[in-house]
């Protein structure tokens, strides 16, 4: 804590201070993933396909997988093509499409938005695993290559928001070693529903470790023949 000229207490003085560089449209690349900026004609019809494919029960449907982003926003191939395009046009929210590196095919989308680079942050959002995606590797690569990037572009604060009754986003957040702050509530009107919104955020210097224990939980090593993890995430320590 610092004090100003009359005393009174006020944040760490940041004398250095340079705003962050807005996020290009650029590949980021991975061993498992790579993030491309997000294009309809190139990624509407594998995730089209993708978000379609069939889930575990009632709650796993492609309808229900929309539940806590508002809904779901297309009725068919050609409704979900406008709205992707509709999505790629956009510089705040700035969709990538999720690429598998092994068969070239698009099965998730994610964003950056809330970008405001004079006061260092940047939030991401819009996450959305198909079911051949989520609960993988490449799913948390995705997310790794994300944070990497905003942190090299000079952000300071990353954040993650969810609906407060999004149990796997939360779970999600804490996992890749957001901290929990707080809900806001009655924060939006959402599908005709009141909607608390559970907030996370990771900074810069809390970066250099959750990126290492992201890295050592995601070295090949750490995977034997079948794919299958032989230390899970909440196991690894950072030196």
């Amino acid at each position: 804590m610092s004090h100003n000229d009359f005393g009174q207490p006020v944040g760490a003085a940041l004398p250095d201070w340079q705003p962050a560089r807005r996020p290009d449209r650029i590949p980021l690349l991975g061993r498992r993933v790579r993030l491309e900026p997000l294009a309809a004609e190139r990624h509407a019809d594998a995730l089209h396909a993708a978000f379609m494919m069939p889930g575990e029960g009632l709650h796993d449907g492609p309808a229900a997988r929309w539940t806590y982003s508002g809904g779901m926003p297309f009725a068919d191939a050609e409704q979900y093509r406008a709205w992707l395009k509709a999505r790629s046009e956009s510089n705040d929210p700035l969709f990538y499409a999720i690429v598998t590196v092994a068969d070239e095919r698009a099965l998730g989308l994610a964003s950056y938005l809330n970008i405001v680079p004079e006061h260092g942050s940047i939030e991401v959002g819009h996450i959305h695993f198909t079911p051949a995606l989520r609960r993988t590797p490449a799913a948390t690569e995705a997310m790794l290559l994300l944070m990497r990037h905003a942190f090299a572009l000079g952000y300071r604060r990353y954040e993650w928001k969810c609906d407060a009754f999004n149990a796997a986003s939360r779970r999600a957040a804490e996992r890749l070693g957001f901290r929990f702050e707080g809900v806001f509530r009655q924060h939006r009107v959402e599908n005709g529903h009141s909607r608390d919104t559970a907030w996370f955020s990771l900074l810069d210097g809390e970066w250099p470790s959750v990126e290492t224990r992201l890295e050592r939980w995601l070295a090949p090593e750490n995977f034997d023949g079948e794919g299958r993890q032989i230390s899970s995430l909440s196991t690894q320590t950072c030196r």
